[in-house]
C-alpha cells in the first residue's frame, strides 16, 4: 500500500515526522506537504502563482517533497501530476493521511482546516483519506510521540474496514501530555455547528493606521451540542467523523424544489 502524507503545518512540523515514525510499515510513505504553515488556509487553492516544489530532508531522518503552496494544492497536485511522474502514468495512492495537526479540527473548524481540507481533495480525487488532529492545550506538555501512537492504533482499526474512493475519516485526539498515556476511548460522533465565541482586538500601527489582530482561541464554541466531537474531545475521547465534500442540503433539496420549479411555458 503506498500513503500519500501531507499536513497543513508544514512539512518540518512535528506533529508531521511524529505521525510519519508512527506509521512505519503500515505502507510505503510518501511525504508531500507545505514549504511553510499553512493552518486555516481551508480549501485554498493557488492560480496565480506558481506552485514551486523541491526536495527537503526533515530533521526527524526522512526525506519528502515540499511544495510552496496551500494544503489543498500540495494534494491536487501530487494526484493529477507528482504521483505519476514517480509511480507513472494512472498511478494513484491507495490512501492519503494528513496530519498530524497542531490543534484540534472539531465542530466548525472543520470548514477552516487546511489539514481536513487537505483530505477532502484527496477524497474528491478518488483516494479515501484520514485527517489527524490533536488537541492541545499546553504546547510545552505535548508528547508528538505518544499521540501518534495512539493514531496509529486508531488508524489500524479504521483500516480493517474498507474505505470508499470519496471516503474522509475525520480523527481527533484528545489532549496527550503524558508519555505514557493509554490509548483514550473512541467515539464515532458528529461534529459540532455551533459558531465560535471570536473577537478581534484593535489596535493602532506606529504609523496611526488602525487595525485589528484575531485574539480567539479557536476552540470557544458557543454551545456544545451533547455527542458531538467538541463534547466528546473535551471528555477525553478520541473522535472519528464521517465527513463529505457534498455540500448538498439534502433534507431540504424537495423543499426548495416546490418553491422554486416551474415548467416551461409554451410562446413565452
Amino acid at each position: 500500500m503506498r500513503i500519500l502524507l501531507t499536513n497543513d503545518d508544514g512539512i518540518h512540523a512535528p506533529g508531521f515526522a511524529a505521525l510519519h515514525s508512527a506509521l512505519s510499515g503500515l505502507g510505503e510513505l510518501v511525504p508531500i506537504a507545505p514549504l511553510t504553515v499553512q493552518s486555516a488556509t481551508s480549501h485554498g487553492i493557488t492560480y496565480h502563482d506558481p506552485l514551486f516544489v523541491e526536495e527537503v530532508e526533515v530533521a526527524a531522518g526522512f526525506s519528502g517533497t515540499a511544495i510552496d503552496g496551500r494544503p489543498a494544492d500540495c494534494v491536487k497536485l501530487t494526484l493529477t501530476t507528482l504521483w505519476e511522474e514517480r509511480f507513472g502514468a494512472g498511478s494513484k495512492p491507495d490512501l492519503t493521511i494528513s496530519g498530524m495537526n497542531s490543534g484540534a479540527n472539531i465542530g466548525i473548524n472543520v470548514l477552516y482546516s487546511g489539514t481536513v481540507a487537505a483530505a477532502m481533495e484527496s477524497a474528491f480525487l478518488g483516494v479515501p483519506s484520514i485527517a489527524v488532529s490533536l488537541l492541545i492545550r499546553d504546547r510545552n506538555s505535548i508528547q508528538w510521540t505518544r499521540a501518534a501512537e495512539h493514531a496509529r492504533a486508531i488508524i489500524d482499526r479504521v483500516l480493517e474496514h474498507p474505505l470508499l474512493p470519496h471516503d474522509v475519516i475525520n480523527l481527533n485526539l484528545p489532549r496527550t501530555e503524558d508519555p505514557e498515556a493509554a490509548i483514550p476511548a473512541v467515539r464515532v460522533v458528529p461534529m459540532n455547528t455551533a459558531p465560535l465565541a471570536e473577537h478581534y482586538e484593535r489596535r493602532d500601527s506606529p504609523a496611526g493606521q488602525r487595525y485589528y489582530w484575531a485574539a480567539g482561541s479557536g476552540l470557544n464554541f458557543l454551545h456544545t451540542t451533547e455527542g458531538s466531537d467538541v463534547e466528546a474531545i473535551f471528555e477525553g475521547a478520541a473522535t472519528i467523523t464521517p465527513l463529505s465534500f457534498d455540500m448538498t442540503d439534502s433534507t431540504r433539496i424537495d423543499q426548495w424544489k416546490d418553491r422554486l420549479e416551474v415548467s416551461p411555458v409554451a410562446g413565452t
